[in-house]
């Protein structure tokens, strides 16, 4: 079966380009006024890059994220210009807002990691007592990280934000009323779709003063999901809940001894593992887009994503 080369990596230089920088999973062409958004086959968990690219995650994450941008850009404006390749988004290059606006609708991962812990104040946010894995909340919950530049993202509370002048009262207003719009229009297209969305981060930025949003959003690397059918059941029996998330992918790290801790190595990802995580990702693309996912092969992955960028700058 033909298989398409996976990207661990891109090296390339634009015209007008000005800076670059490689994240967890996506590279970063800075130009005069424009982003240039390589997104690669890295996939990361406890803030550690695998070993292994995983084929076709790039060009899944971005057309997930460029799924839900197109029908969000109503809500709140967005960064997003083209798309002239699978693995490639170009735009609005905005100054970030050193904060991830984390939402939590549902009880689940690092929040349950928290409760389990005895912890009941996240961000600031009460979490109420007999609480199970997957329960749902009474109201989605905001709770906040920094942006760290390397290493673990900290969870930091809305009064701390104000304190530190990260925003202003005025601009975290803003960001909170556009972090639960874009939740609920999330939840509301997840749920046509027979799944549940669960928790997930939005990222903002300035441009031309005004406040928009940046990065990927409701995709599997930012976003956790429960499927609809079944739920409650599940959760009367205490059972854990089917998720569509990367949390599979940590849940193998420990299973492996691995949580990104010091002294600890990033265990080998076996062949079968890999197919695993990919036939994941595109699954959630096709559950949460209702799109037939189209493989192509092609060895030649990283020039085609150079031609068409460059196309695109020179028209």
């Amino acid at each position: 079966m033909a298989t398409a080369e996976s990207i661990k990596e891109t090296n390339l230089n634009f015209p007008g380009q000005i800076n670059f920088y490689r994240g967890k999973v996506r590279d970063v062409y800075y130009l005069d006024n424009k982003l240039v958004i390589i997104a690669s086959d890295r996939i990361s968990a406890f803030d550690h890059i695998l070993g292994r690219p995983i084929p076709y995650k790039g060009q899944v994450l971005n057309k997930v994220a460029t799924y839900f941008l197109e029908a969000t850009k109503d809500i709140v404006p967005n960064w997003l210009e083209a798309v002239p390749h699978p693995n490639v988004a170009i735009g609005k290059k905005a100054d970030p807002i050193k904060i991830e606006m984390v939402i939590r609708g549902y009880l689940a991962g690092h929040a349950w990691r928290e409760y389990k812990a005895g912890k009941r104040i996240l961000c600031g946010q009460a979490m109420p007592d007999g609480m199970k894995e997957g329960d749902q909340f009474p109201s989605p919950i905001i709770t906040p990280a920094t942006k760290a530049e390397e290493g673990h993202d900290e969870d930091i509370s809305s009064e701390a934000i104000l304190k530190q002048s990260i925003v202003s009262a005025e601009q975290w207003a803003i960001l909170e009323k556009y972090t639960k719009a874009l939740f609920q229009r999330g939840t509301e297209m997840a749920k046509a779709q027979g799944l549940i969305l669960v928790d997930t981060k939005y990222e903002f930025g300035f441009y031309n003063d005004e406040i928009i949003l940046i990065d990927e959003i409701h995709t599997p690397d930012s976003s956790r999901y429960f499927y609809l059918d079944g739920y409650q059941e599940r959760q009367e029996k205490g059972e854990r809940q089917k998720q569509l998330s990367k949390e599979f992918v940590r849940e193998w790290l420990m299973e492996n001894d691995f949580q990104g801790l010091d002294g600890q190595s990033m265990p080998a990802m076996p062949d079968d593992f890999l197919k695993t995580v990919t036939d994941r990702y595109i699954e959630l693309y096709e559950k949460i887009t209702g799109q037939k996912f189209d493989k192509k092969p092609n060895d030649n992955l990283i020039d085609e994503i150079e031609k068409a960028v460059l196309d695109h700058l020179n028209n």
